[in-house]
């Protein structure tokens, strides 16, 4: 399963940067995130481990990620691997005529028979879910920037 999704936001790119790629600003754009736990030492950047819990369908559901590409102000990849799949997610960010947009590239590639059935078949409701959290960090962002 793969998802591309892009906003123009108005706003300078380390803001939009840092939103995306720092787990405790993100988790203040994305209302649904209600619970951070790090997991490792290092806090922003390669190697950051953290346990983001948030609400999904009235449930609490918790997955453990990990960033694995930082370059600051560009770019930053996290890698999850969940119930038999392997999520794959790239923030992208680069200024466009005084503003800034975000690509999120995700790819799920599961691993196991019964995920590859199950990502095929919520497919609509994981897109719809990516562009929500787009959709707030965008309005994060551009109260942000004033």
């Amino acid at each position: 399963m793969n998802v591309t999704l892009i906003r123009n936001i108005a706003a300078p790119p380390d803001v939009v940067f840092n939103t995306v790629a720092d787990i405790s600003q993100y988790a203040k754009a994305v209302r649904q995130i209600i619970r951070v736990e790090f997991l490792s030492e290092t806090k922003t950047g390669v190697g950051t481990r953290f346990r983001e819990t948030r609400m999904l369908a009235g449930r609490e559901a918790a997955t453990e990620l990990e960033v694995t590409e930082f370059s600051p102000n560009e770019r930053v990849r996290l890698v999850a691997d969940s119930h038999g799949t392997v999520w794959d997610t790239v923030f992208t960010v680069t200024a466009q005529q005084g503003q800034t947009e975000l690509i999120a590239v995700m790819e799920g590639r599961a691993y196991r028979l019964l995920p590859k059935v199950m990502n095929w078949l919520i497919g609509g409701m994981v897109k719809k879910a990516v562009a929500k959290d787009m959709d707030l960090v965008k309005a994060y962002c551009e109260r942000a920037a004033g």
